[in-house]
């Protein structure tokens, strides 16, 4: 029988979660990094035992982490033990070190362009479909970098912050974000990112050119509400094996395109709010959507108290409230963007973590919930990985 394994990216730390494909009993490893954020956890498709993690810290800014091991054991890539116990607590020497336009720098300020530019954290990771070496990191200020050493070395992808509509982008609430890294399983040069709130964009080069794929979003907070850019995107999904479809959740609004993401129609239907943050896409049906709706852009919780997640088997439009075995009185949580995802069993699991510290899962594509665990930090990402015995 498959095992299952849940990365679990906190606030105040990483968890690992263990279960068989029944996903009733787990183990849970951790924390790890106990006390720093966690914005991302996300293993190797390639090499199972390949796990990713952006850790970061208000004090000691950001570092991207390693484990060869399947999260047993971390190291910064390319540090030595050495350099592990220097006085600071913290690698020295060549690892982790980013370049900006071919300049050697670490973690601080790029004034190369007419707008200054910070690096301030990675919010998302995305390893390579293809090579276990290469992962895509997207930052704030929004960039796009990438290593081929394992993560040792970063460079940016600069064809995207050079965009004709750069000058145009702003930050959300939570930042100049780049969030969303989406690899086409038929064409792996082919990518989508997202960033708020900029939007969409597509590469078709591995990142060389980009293109605004935004056409059909509406944002009435905008003073030019079909502007080009501008759009505050939270999320996007597809299924691998429909690369041109594509599924968004924005600052309002369920969206959805089917040409790539060159145009956009509304799909949010009989939602009860259509501002949310996550959206993800059943392993074995590509027209099966969630998304969890939270009561506004002002009032980050579900509404009514009650959690619920919604599936729409027809790939929007029309909605389900998924229940059983959530609270339904007195929650007042939020789900945050990166903290949604489904495994790849024949019959699809569905997990989720709150602002709580709450996960979820639900072994029958989100018809019954039991929870992992429901006293950890307040959940930054959830990840999960299909593992063969």
């Amino acid at each position: 029988m498959s095992r299952v394994r849940v990365l679990v990216g906190t606030k105040k730390g990483a968890f690992v979660c263990t279960a068989d494909g029944s996903r009733k009993d787990w183990k849970i490893e951790g924390p790890h990094f106990g006390g720093w954020e966690i914005y991302h956890v996300k293993g190797s498709p390639v090499d199972p035992n390949r796990l990713f993690a952006s850790q970061s810290s208000g004090w000691f800014g950001q570092i991207v982490q390693r484990s060869d091991d399947g999260g047993k054991t971390w190291t910064p890539p390319g540090s030595s033990a050495e350099e592990l116990k220097s006085p600071e607590g913290w690698p020295q020497g060549e690892s982790n070190k980013f370049v900006y336009e071919g300049e050697a720098g670490t973690h601080r300020w790029y004034d190369g362009t007419p707008h200054p530019w910070e690096f301030k954290r990675v919010w998302h990771l995305e390893p390579s479909l293809t090579d276990p070496d290469t992962v895509f990191a997207g930052v704030e200020d929004a960039a796009m970098f990438r290593s081929q050493d394992g993560g040792r070395t970063w460079s940016e992808l600069s064809g995207l912050r050079k965009h004709a509509t750069g000058q145009d982008w702003q930050p959300g609430a939570g930042g100049m974000c780049l969030h969303t890294i989406l690899i086409d399983p038929s064409a792996p040069d082919r990518m989508w990112v997202a960033i708020s709130a900029a939007g969409c964009f597509r590469t078709e080069d591995g990142g060389v050119t980009w293109k605004s794929a935004n056409k059909g979003l509406i944002s009435e907070f905008m003073p030019v509400p079909d502007a080009e850019v501008g759009h505050c995107v939270h999320r996007i999904a597809q299924h691998g094996s429909r690369p041109n479809t594509l599924y968004m959740q924005k600052h309002w609004d369920v969206m959805r395109s089917d040409d790539a993401g060159d145009t956009w129609h509304e799909v949010s239907g009989n939602l009860p709010s259509d501002f949310g943050f996550p959206i993800d896409v059943h392993a074995h049906d590509p027209e099966t959507v969630y998304v969890v709706p939270i009561k506004s852009d002002s009032e980050h919780y579900v509404p009514e108290g009650k959690l619920r997640v919604y599936r729409s088997r027809t790939g929007g439009n029309e909605w389900e409230a998924l229940t059983n075995g959530l609270p339904q009185e007195n929650c007042y949580v939020n789900i945050l963007r990166d903290a949604m995802a489904v495994d790849s069993l024949d019959d699809c699991g569905i997990y989720f973590g709150t602002t709580g510290g709450q996960v979820y899962v639900s072994p029958d594509g989100g018809d019954h919930w039991s929870a992992i665990g429901e006293h950890f930090p307040s959940v930054l990402s959830v990840e999960v990985q299909t593992l063969a015995d």
